[in-house]
């Protein structure tokens, strides 16, 4: 595992693992429910990746006017940035039209199985919790009511208009880096997930401009306080990470109902789903949840979890 984390920090040989990272993060936001942000947790990159986001500054604009183009590459990792973008971008115009296929054929499965990752996704952050204090404990706390809250909530609709492809960047891509809350779950309770999944599909390149352009905005912003707290405040934040991830487990709850048709998915028990909609495929789901859970135990062994 030393060798995979070694060759993985900046002015390190770039090896195709970060490609697969990549490619993992992007499957991960197209799904309403999960985050692309706990991908990159659970495979060891979250801290290099903050870090290369936060280089993006004033004092790089300095370096590039003064033409020392090397320099600015190393500053912001920009192998490593061009590499996972390259694996998220493959992952998101590849998947698209698949994800949303299976959310309508067989999304019992596809819930199961995200449930199984986020579920021992939470397993391998609390791990790394390295003080508990009641501060932290009110964090991992907070985190789960936070998620939870935001998975209840209504649906509300935003207008398909050029400006709401940016509103819809901007505060997607913060939920998009934290690990348990979805920035694609935040376009559902916008009402932009349809409009941005149908902008993907048939490459409307003007709303995927404003939209990227949106993200950056929000990446640059956010990506700069979640530095700071988990640099100044590493365990209280990383408890409140990991309370997302418990919360996001009502998200994903594969047996769900909206009784109000209000788009707040409220969860059942398989039975009352089988009552209600015929069979819960309750042993196929198992099967999924587990499959999910041992991924995630696959890529922490593999890539060595987080990185300090």
């Amino acid at each position: 595992m030393g060798e995979h984390q070694e060759s993985d920090q900046p002015g390190g040989s770039l090896i195709p693992g970060v490609l697969l990272r990549g490619v993992l993060m992007g499957a991960a936001d197209i799904v309403p429910g999960v985050s692309g942000g706990t991908m990159a947790f659970i495979t060891g990159i979250y801290q290099r990746l903050i870090n290369a986001v936060t280089a993006f500054d004033l004092s790089l604009l300095r370096v590039l006017h003064a033409r020392r183009w090397a320099e600015a590459l190393q500053r912001t990792d920009a192998a490593f940035l061009a590499t996972l973008l390259l694996g998220i971008g493959i992952s998101v115009f590849s998947l698209a039209r698949l994800i949303s296929s299976l959310l309508e054929t067989q999304p019992l499965l596809l819930w199961s199985f995200f449930f199984g990752l986020i579920a021992s996704s939470a397993l391998v952050l609390v791990r790394h919790v390295a003080r508990w204090s009641p501060g932290t404990l009110g964090g991992l706390i907070a985190g789960a009511v936070i998620a939870a809250g935001i998975g209840l909530s209504p649906v509300f609709e935003m207008p398909a208009a050029p400006w709401s492809f940016f509103v819809a960047g901007f505060f997607a891509i913060c939920a998009m880096i934290l690990p348990g809350i979805s920035g694609s779950f935040i376009l559902v309770l916008m009402g932009m997930y349809p409009f941005v999944l149908e902008a993907i599909e048939s490459l409307d390149l003007l709303s995927l401009a404003l939209f990227a352009a949106g993200a950056g905005s929000g990446l640059l912003v956010f990506s700069r306080l979640l530095s700071y707290l988990l640099r100044e405040h590493h365990s209280p934040t990383l408890a409140t990470l990991t309370g997302f991830l418990c919360g996001s487990l009502l998200v994903v709850w594969p047996w769900k109902t909206d009784p109000a048709d209000s788009g707040a998915m409220l969860p059942l028990s398989p039975a009352q789903y089988g009552a209600q909609f015929g069979d819960s495929q309750f042993w196929l789901c198992l099967m999924m949840m587990l499959l999910g859970f041992l991924a995630v135990w696959f890529l922490e062994n593999r890539w060595g979890g987080l990185e300090h």
